[in-house]
């Protein structure tokens, strides 16, 4: 069965099961999903729902127990661990909440690290990381190492390395959860406005704040979808 024409991502029951010591967790229970091209999503739900669980499976780090899964019109639910890696690589861009920088390289450096793997020529990645850089408002700190800067411009830098490689989706793994208020909504803006020039968002976040902000609401429970909102206020 393909994924329909218009869904960038198309989850057809998933299932996370996790097993230790005989012990069953059902992570996800019948997962049904569909994200179009340019939508902003947000996934909220108590701890332990299963949010972190299905951006796993959506960001290819995880496989799903039983279900289909398909991304740009590419079943990936079982593909080998090299094939996984190279999709990843040029399909998802992933924003964590502890930003995930090298310490000991620039701020260009990390911007750049993801692209060395592609096999892109020097000038080409010199060009979309000032690019990138310039789009989150930090290409004056690309020489920065990130010990000099605030957590807000760590994070602005971790959205520049994921946009950096021209995804077809941002995965957004509680992206405010180490910021102030402030910073926290700076953030909230710059993914806005990545929306609005044609970015595709799926944010995990368990504040109703910037849930928000998105164009649609999926709420979890106990592994399942059990409320979607469109235009949310959540």
């Amino acid at each position: 069965m393909n994924a329909p024409a218009d869904s960038l991502i198309h989850l057809n029951g998933v299932k996370k099961i996790f097993y230790t010591d005989e012990v069953e967790t059902h992570a996800l229970a019948g997962i049904h999903m569909d994200i179009k091209k340019g939508e902003y999503v947000a996934i909220a739900g108590p701890s332990g729902c299963g949010k972190s669980t299905l951006l796993s499976i959506l960001g290819l780090l995880d496989s799903p127990t039983e279900g289909e899964y398909w991304l740009n019109g590419q079943s990936v639910a079982e593909l080998p661990l090299s094939a996984r890696a190279r999709t990843r690589n040029r399909e998802i861009g992933f924003i964590f909440q502890s930003f995930n920088l090298i310490g000991d390289l620039t701020v260009s450096e990390n911007v750049e690290l993801p692209l060395t793997y592609r096999g892109l020529k020097a000038s080409e990645r010199r060009d979309r990381v000032g690019a990138a850089l310039e789009k989150v408002g930090m290409a004056h700190r690309a020489k920065h190492l990130p010990s000099q800067l605030s957590g807000g411009q760590q994070q602005r830098v971790a959205v520049a390395r994921a946009v950096a490689g021209q995804p077809s989706i941002l995965l957004a793994d509680e992206p405010t959860g180490n910021l102030d208020s402030r910073n926290g909504e700076s953030v909230m803006e710059l993914l806005r406005e990545l929306h609005r020039e044609g970015a595709t968002i799926c944010m995990v976040t368990h504040d109703p704040r910037y849930a928000r902000h998105a164009d649609r609401g999926i709420h979890l429970f106990d592994g399942q979808i059990v409320e979607e909102n469109v235009d949310v206020n959540i």
